[in-house]
Parts: C-alpha cells; sequence; structure tokens
C-alpha cells in the first residue's frame, strides 16, 4: 500500500469558496407602523369627501371625516347629529362617489 494524504483545504480558502453572511449589519426590522392610514384619513379630512362609514352589525352612516385618532374617528353629518365612531366598531368605509359610479356602471335594473 501506498500512504495517502488528506487533503484539506485551508480555512481562509473555505472563506474565500463560500463567503458567510456579512457580518456588519443585521436585516432591519419591518417598520411597524407605514401611517398609510393617517395619509388617507388627512387627505379625505382636507376634501372634506363625503365617505360612507359601514359599522359591524351593517350599519351605514354618512358624513365627512372631521378629526380621527388612535382609536375613533369623528363623522359629522348634515341633516343628523356628529358621531364619534370607535375605530373597531368599524367593518369598512368608503368614498360615497364610489357609491354613485358603481350605480351607474351597472345601469338600471330590470
Amino acid at each position: 500500500m501506498s500512504d495517502r494524504k488528506l487533503i484539506r483545504p485551508s480555512m481562509t480558502e473555505m472563506l474565500d469558496r463560500f463567503p458567510t453572511r456579512s457580518t456588519g449589519r443585521r436585516k432591519q426590522v419591518p417598520a411597524e407602523q407605514t401611517n398609510a392610514e393617517n395619509f388617507y384619513y388627512l387627505k379625505q379630512m382636507q376634501g372634506h369627501t363625503p365617505m360612507i362609514v359601514v359599522l359591524i352589525d351593517g350599519t351605514e352612516l354618512t358624513g365627512w371625516i372631521e378629526w380621527y385618532d388612535k382609536n375613533c374617528i369623528k363623522l359629522n353629518r348634515n341633516e343628523a347629529p356628529n358621531l364619534l365612531i370607535f375605530k373597531h366598531s368599524i367593518k369598512f368605509m368608503f368614498k360615497e362617489e364610489e357609491l354613485r359610479t358603481r350605480r351607474r356602471r351597472k345601469g338600471p335594473q330590470r
């Protein structure tokens, strides 16, 4: 038999072949809040956009948003009392013009 020599690359060669992750910076955690909700509310408030707010129980309220905070919005209405609505009780909301546009597209129903 002949002598066999184990060929093993040095550690520097291994690091050159298979680079590890950069040790300098870690991946940043995504932001907890994107501020999209705030931007949307501000845009609707500035334009006094008529909104339809649908509550969890199915009640539809129409008005415009006067102000908001973390937990609630204030909805002003023309011929009804203004309301303070908790956000957790809102199912969804949309612009009143979207409802009119949708009805026009559907046309008269027979």
